[in-house]
């Protein structure tokens, strides 16, 4: 009785062991399979559940296989992490000796973009990504445009795009000129142009000479507000300017006027304000349209994922997130459509 009690136990140590063997053996080849089907630069790591595992790989169908892959290449961008779960494996091929692939009943998990990996990536452009909720990125950083590096601002808000891919709109974009002037792209009248910063402003105001020469523009004194008599007096005599000049909102006229038309039609302007001419001819040829393609963070799953879907994204504190989920997903070959 001892002995045979010695013997199962001894046989069923082995089972255990060999159980145990073919699970790992089976999560290591399945990670290579995966790395090799889905072209990715990092090996996977795969768990499978369930036990015993032989019985299952017998049946050719397993219950529950969890995937992280780290570092996923998307475009401009890298996916920090991709986190799934398996469930209702069906293995195409002749278990155990000749597996050619797997059909996947259906996969439920989730996606990062971190904003680590997004500042590292796109930091080419001096770019800071910060998530500023409500499902919105801050944009924060440095753009060089003709030879200056102009401080940028922006908010990219996420949304999904035929469920495959995320992509960024972006609004609230201003590219200041430190210390001079800002500008926002777009053509919204009241926000859009080139407009001074205060301190411009109130120096041009101090500057008879400089003064004179933006008053001598009929379209200034037009976006000023301020009556044409009163302007030809100014202009006329010293004293008249500078009480224009101390006339209660002047400054804050002078800071609203939309320079870029005015610029294009008398560029002499530019420089007696104290802005660089290149630059503003650098400012209007970035089209907004370039412009968001150098602020974009969008991303969208490989084409050999077809049955995959974007869910639920969201913006969190280390970066973006979307749940992924998707049904009869094709791995290897010999699966009628799988790579």
């Amino acid at each position: 009785m001892v002995k045979l009690t010695v013997a199962v136990l001894l046989c069923t140590v082995c089972v255990l062991l060999a159980d145990r063997l073919a699970e790992a053996y089976a999560q290591n080849k399945a990670a290579d399979k995966l790395q090799q089907s889905l072209g990715l630069a990092t090996r996977p790591d795969v768990d499978i559940h369930g036990f015993p595992f032989l019985t299952q790989l017998l049946a050719e169908r397993i219950d529950r296989v969890d995937v992280t892959v780290p570092d996923v290449s998307a475009d401009r961008v890298s996916l920090a992490e991709v986190r799934a779960t398996a469930k209702d494996i069906r293995i195409v091929g002749d278990a155990p000796t000749s597996i050619k692939g797997a059909v996947i009943g259906t996969m439920d998990g989730e996606v990062l973009l971190s904003f680590d990996d997004l500042n590292r990536e796109l930091g080419a452009s001096q770019l800071r990504f910060t998530g500023s909720g409500s499902n919105a990125v801050r944009v924060n950083g440095e753009l060089t445009v003709a030879g200056q590096d102009l401080r940028v601002r922006a908010q990219a808000h996420i949304r999904r795009d035929n469920g495959r891919a995320l992509t960024t709109t972006l609004d609230g974009m201003q590219l200041d000129i430190p210390r001079v002037a800002t500008y926002r792209p777009g053509k919204d009248p009241d926000h859009a142009g080139l407009r001074l910063h205060r301190e411009t402003a109130e120096r041009i105001s101090r500057e008879a000479a400089r003064l004179k020469a933006l008053l001598s523009v009929p379209a200034v004194v037009d976006r000023l507000g301020v009556p044409e008599s009163q302007v030809d007096r100014a202009l006329r005599s010293e004293e008249e300017l500078h009480r224009l000049t101390n006339a209660p909102k002047f400054i804050e006229r002078l800071m609203k006027v939309n320079l870029i038309d005015v610029v294009l039609e008398h560029p002499q302007l530019l420089r007696k304000a104290g802005i660089d001419p290149g630059l503003v001819e650098g400012l209007l040829a970035l089209k907004p349209p370039e412009l968001s393609e150098r602020l974009s963070l969008s991303f969208e799953l490989p084409d050999s994922l077809r049955e995959l879907r974007l869910r639920d994204i969201t913006v969190e504190r280390d970066g973006v997130r979307a749940r992924v989920v998707g049904s009869g997903l094709r791995v290897g070959k010999g699966t009628s459509g799988g790579s």
